[in-house]
C-alpha cells in the first residue's frame, strides 16, 4: 500500500500547520528528512530538511507506531510553520519518494476504516463533527463518532443471534425432544429488540435536524412584522421591509444559531384572500411551509386570530408591534421589547424536541433500521410454526445483516465514495 501524505490543517497561510504522512515509509521519511528515527507517540523538534540537505523548516515532530494510530497504519505528523511557500517546499520533496503519493480525499479515514480503527457510523459521525456549527451539532456528532451507535447495533445483534441459535436448535434436533421451549425466548428477544428499533428509528428525524437545522416558519397577515421579526432575529437586513402590503411573495431562508441549536429560518408571505394569482402562490407555499415546519411563529397585532391556524401543526401565537399597540406581552422589533424571551421560548421548544435524538442520526441509518424492524415483524407473525422454522431462521439472519450494514460490515460499498467524496485530503 502506498505511504499518502497531506495537509491535515486549513489552506493558507497560519501559525502552525499540520502535516500528516501515513504508511509503511513513514519510518524511513523520518529518518530521511528529520536525520533519524523517532519514538512513538514523543514529541520532538525537529529540522526537516531536503534530499539535497537545504533547510525547509524548523517543527514539532511525533511518531505513531501502527497499529496505535488513527488510521492503524504508521503515521509521522509534522508541525510547521503554517507558510504556503514551506508546505510546498515540504509537499515537493514528499513526493520524490517512491510510493508516497499526495493522499485522496477522505483517504485517511477510509484506511482507518479498512483497518477497524472506526466503523461506518463512525466515520459519519467524524464528517458532521468537521461540519458542525452549532453546540447541539457538535454533541450530537460527538455522540455518533464515540462509537455508541456501533454498540447498540452489537446488542441487537448479539439478541437476535441468540433467536437464530435457540430457531437452529429446533431444526437439528427436530426428531429430539427440546429441553425448553425455545419459541418463548426467541418471541421476548424479538419485542425487546423491536421495541428498542423502533426507537431509534423515530428519533433520525430530530437527529436530522440538529444536523441541517430546525426549521422555523413565520407566518401571519400582511404587513403584520414578519420580516422585520426575521431581520431582528438574524440581526441584519435579510429581508425587504415596507409599508406596502405583499412586499414578500415567496420565502426567505436564514440559517442561524439560536442558543445552541441550529435553526433556519422562514418569511413567508402574508396570508390573505388576493385575486393576485402570484401573490396566491406565495401564500400556498407560506403554508406549506408551516405544516412541514418544526415549529411556526404565528404573528398578529390584534387581539383576533388567524384563520388559518387550523393548517398549522405546532405554533406560538406572537403578539407584534408592542411599542404601537401597548398590549401586554406584545414584542417591539423596534425597541426590541420581547425578543429575547422570544427567543428563548423557541429554543426552549426544539431543545426539547432535541431529546427524542437517539443515535442514528442519518436516513441510512433509518432506513437499515426499518429494513430490520420489517424482517421482525414478518417473524413474529409466524413464530411458532414449526413447519416454518427454517424460513424463520432465514429471516433472523436477514435481520442480522441489516444492522450489520449500520456499522459497514455488509453492503454499504456503494456509498463509501459519495461519503469520502465530502472529506477534506488531510482527513
Amino acid at each position: 500500500m502506498d505511504t499518502i501524505y497531506a495537509l491535515a490543517s486549513a489552506t493558507g497561510k497560519s501559525g502552525v500547520a499540520v502535516v500528516r504522512i501515513s504508511g509503511p515509509k513513514s519510518s524511513v521519511i523520518a529518518k530521511e528528512l528529520l536525520g533519524g528515527y523517532l519514538s512513538p507517540r514523543l514529541t520532538r523538534l525537529v529540522t526537516i530538511r531536503d534530499v539535497c540537505g537545504e533547510l525547509i523548516d524548523t517543527a514539532l515532530a511525533i511518531y505513531f507506531k501502527a497499529p496505535a494510530s488513527f488510521t492503524g497504519e504508521d503515521i509521522l505528523e509534522l508541525h510547521v510553520h503554517g507558510s504556503i511557500s514551506i508546505i510546498g517546499a515540504l509537499s515537493e520533496c514528499l513526493s520524490t519518494f517512491d510510493g508516497v503519493r499526495l493522499a485522496k480525499p477522505g483517504e485517511f479515514t477510509r484506511r482507518a476504516l479498512d483497518n477497524n480503527k472506526l466503523d461506518l457510523s463512525q466515520v459519519e459521525g467524524l464528517a458532521d463533527l468537521i461540519d458542525s456549527e452549532t453546540e447541539a451539532q457538535r454533541k450530537q456528532a460527538q455522540r455518533v463518532l464515540s462509537g455508541e451507535l456501533g454498540v447498540l447495533a452489537q446488542t441487537w445483534r448479539n439478541d437476535l443471534i441468540r433467536a437464530a441459535a435457540l430457531l437452529e436448535a429446533k431444526i437439528d434436533f427436530a426428531d429430539e425432544e427440546v429441553p425448553e421451549d425455545v419459541y418463548a425466548e426467541v418471541i421476548n428477544l424479538l419485542i425487546k429488540t423491536k421495541s428498542a428499533l423502533l426507537s431509534e428509528a423515530d428519533g433520525v428525524h430530530f437527529a436530522e435536524r440538529i444536523r441541517s437545522g430546525f426549521e422555523v416558519a413565520i407566518l401571519g397577515r400582511p404587513n403584520v412584522g414578519k420580516s422585520s421579526l426575521l431581520n431582528a432575529l438574524a440581526g441584519r437586513e435579510a429581508a425587504i421591509t415596507s409599508e406596502i402590503a405583499g412586499t414578500t411573495r415567496d420565502v426567505v431562508e436564514v440559517r442561524m444559531d439560536l442558543n445552541g441549536i441550529p435553526v433556519t429560518l422562514l418569511d413567508t408571505a402574508g396570508v390573505h384572500n388576493t385575486d393576485d394569482e402570484i401573490e396566491s402562490i406565495g401564500i400556498k407555499r407560506a403554508l406549506a411551509c408551516a405544516q412541514n415546519a418544526d415549529l411556526s411563529l404565528v404573528l398578529t397585532d390584534g387581539d383576533d386570530l388567524p384563520q388559518f391556524l387550523t393548517e398549522v401543526s405546532e405554533y406560538i401565537v406572537v403578539y407584534t408591534k408592542g411599542d404601537v399597540t401597548g398590549k401586554d406581552g406584545a414584542i417591539s422589533v423596534r425597541s426590541g421589547k420581547g425578543i429575547d424571551k422570544l427567543v428563548g421560548k423557541i429554543s426552549s421548544l426544539l431543545r426539547n424536541k432535541s431529546l427524542e435524538v437517539g443515535v442514528a442520526s442519518h436516513e441510512r441509518h433509518r432506513l437499515a433500521l426499518t429494513d430490520a424492524i420489517g424482517h421482525i415483524e414478518v417473524i413474529m407473525e409466524i413464530v411458532g410454526d414449526d413447519d416454518q422454522i427454517e424460513f424463520l431462521s432465514d429471516r433472523v439472519r436477514s435481520a442480522v445483516m441489516s444492522l450489520d450494514s449500520l456499522i459497514g460490515s455488509v453492503g454499504v460499498e456503494d456509498i463509501l465514495d459519495e461519503i469520502f467524496s465530502s472529506f477534506c485530503l488531510g482527513k
